[in-house]
């Protein structure tokens, strides 16, 4: 019945296979693990896209999609939950990955000013990328142990709420 759920909101692997974006990858998106939905595949897909969200760098498909091929996750899910960052939620995303990363490293909050330019990533990013790329690493991995633990715990519990109700319906 997990499984049922999550298929229903699937794109087909074909369409998958020829997105442009993706064509770098070649052959090896012909892997039919890839799209197969067990609780393992799922789970990892899970930990793969939420870690790769909460990472500071463009085109995150791109590593959450190398990830997913070499752990033989599914790549649908993967590549999906990637996109809980995206440019609307980003802002309020890496502020408070930077406030846990000040968190962490005892150090104030610094007020700043975001400007979408060159001069800027070069002067203002220097006085804030510690506690970013901490707290950022520290968002990552927890959502991502977080998303496979959860996945695995709620695919037992339907599985054997299943069980149950065969059992009930046997009787």
């Amino acid at each position: 019945m997990a499984k049922k759920i999550i298929k229903r909101f699937m794109p087909d692997h074909r369409k998958v296979r020829d997105n442009k974006s993706l064509k770098i990858f070649g052959t090896l998106l012909h892997d039919p693990n890839l799209f197969h939905l067990n609780r393992r595949s799922v789970s990892t897909a899970f930990a793969i896209g939420l870690f790769m969200a909460f990472v500071p760098m463009p085109f995150q498909m791109i590593p959450a999609t190398a990830l997913a091929i070499i752990l033989r996750a599914n790549l649908i899910i993967s590549v999906a939950l990637v996109w809980i960052s995206n440019p609307v939620t980003i802002p309020p995303i890496f502020y408070f990955c930077y406030l846990v990363g000040t968190f962490i490293l005892q150090t104030p909050a610094n007020e700043f000013h975001f400007e979408p330019t060159i001069d800027w990533m070069m002067t203002g990013l220097a006085h804030v990328w510690e506690p970013f790329l901490l707290g950022c690493f520290v968002v990552s991995t927890t959502c991502a142990v977080a998303g496979y633990t959860g996945i695995r715990l709620f695919w037992r519990w339907h599985v054997v709420t299943e069980w149950e109700e065969r059992k009930k319906k046997r009787k």
